[in-house]
């Protein structure tokens, strides 16, 4: 596998993680012409064993890293096996109308709008759009800098768990603090008691929940999943036992959590042993790991 690296380590915990049908370079420059402050930190390239694996062409670009505002965020071609929707979108904070409006345009070119862009209760400015290549956004209108963060919204079959899903994940993660619950109350279109708008951390990194009992046709899907980078063994352990727990295992350290929530275990040094300038070490961990569940770092190490 070819890499070039930029950034030899994750700044943060846990990174967003977008699946991509074909065209993962696409999507990727044009967020990076969407926000002013990116960057791309890295590039993977198909080997022979890894297209083999999943069908890709050879030397086609496999995996990516790049930065929106701060935000860290990986990207894969990965083949037309999952899709978008909105149970997980990226919540934006802008504090200027003027650069919400830019933002909007920017993001909207091409795609369509789910929620509309305008004055509301709750917001002075606020709108919610799926954008070209079907990933959804929530736009607002506030005086704190820009900011992106993942937006769970737990709808069909586990509407009312976004507290459960909250403060699980919150007793798993250091660093991890609630800062905003907000409540349906009666009258609200939505099930009384149940969470409108929370804002949380997970080691130092902005989160957002919300319930929608709304009859949605989706839920959760491994087209965004959220990448946990692991220093050691005992870590990867930790994250995979608990979150399996009520979910179930996948392949290459995936896996679904008891609520539908894909996550990604994966050692800090994953991309490093992946693109090894040795071919034949590079080769063997791919072999490892496209054999492994929970991923053992000895054994991807050879």
């Amino acid at each position: 596998m070819d890499t070039e690296n930029k950034n030899q380590y994750h700044a943060q915990k846990i990174s967003p993680f977008l699946w991509f049908a074909y065209n993962a370079e696409e999507a990727m420059n044009f967020y990076m012409r969407c926000f002013k402050n990116s960057q791309i930190t890295s590039k993977s390239y198909y080997n022979e064993e890894s297209a083999k694996a999943s069908g890709q062409p050879k030397d086609s670009l496999m995996a990516a890293s790049f930065t929106l505002n701060g935000q860290e965020f990986m990207v894969l071609n990965g083949g037309p096996v999952f899709q978008f929707n909105p149970a997980i979108s990226l919540f934006i904070n802008c504090e200027t109308e003027q650069k919400t409006d830019e933002l909007w345009n920017r993001l909207l070119d091409g795609g369509k709008v789910l929620m509309e862009f305008k004055s509301y209760p709750f917001s002075k400015k606020y709108g919610w759009i799926q954008d070209k290549f079907g990933l959804s956004w929530q736009l607002n209108l506030t005086e704190t800098p820009q900011k992106i963060a993942p937006c769970l919204m737990f709808t069909g079959k586990q509407a009312g768990r976004a507290e459960e899903a909250m403060n699980y994940y919150m007793s798993l993660f250091k660093n991890s603090s609630q800062q905003i619950l907000a409540r349906y109350e009666h009258g609200e279109g939505d099930v009384e008691g149940n969470i409108k708008h929370a804002r949380f951390t997970l080691s130092g990194e902005d989160f957002i929940a919300m319930d929608s009992h709304l009859q949605n046709d989706f839920s959760f899907t491994p087209a965004v999943s959220l990448m946990v980078f692991c220093k050691t063994q005992e870590e990867i352990d930790f994250f995979w036992n608990n979150l399996t727990s009520g979910g179930k295992e996948i392949e290459c350290g995936w896996l679904e959590d008891k609520f539908g929530v894909s996550w990604q275990i994966v050692p800090e040094k994953l991309n490093q042993l992946l693109s090894n300038p040795d071919p034949a070490k590079a080769k063997k961990a791919m072999h490892a790991m496209l054999q492994m569940k929970k991923l053992v770092i000895a054994d991807l190490e050879g």
